[in-house]
């Protein structure tokens, strides 16, 4: 058998299996890096945190303060008031 073709077919072979796997990786990689809006302190009309309700509030007369987090808890730079 040519040691040509053999070659060839092999380098196709892994070139096809690449391309599959850069193409799932990019469609899968959105959906885990989504931006999520996340409660990180609740407070009062005095503006102090009221204890034992954070981080979500409950009760009335209290102002729920978020931002945004990506999977890792962080808040990515700019995506913040």
């Amino acid at each position: 058998m040519n040691t040509h073709k053999v070659t060839f077919a092999a380098l196709a072979a892994m070139a096809a299996a690449l391309s599959v796997a850069m193409l799932v990786s990019s469609i899968a990689a959105p959906v885990q890096a989504k931006i999520q809006s996340a409660d990180v302190s609740c407070t009062n009309g005095g503006g102090n945190q009221p204890g034992g309700q954070q981080p979500s509030c409950t009760g009335g007369g209290l102002t729920q303060e978020s931002e945004n987090q990506n999977p890792a808890g962080a808040a990515p730079p700019g995506q913040n008031p």
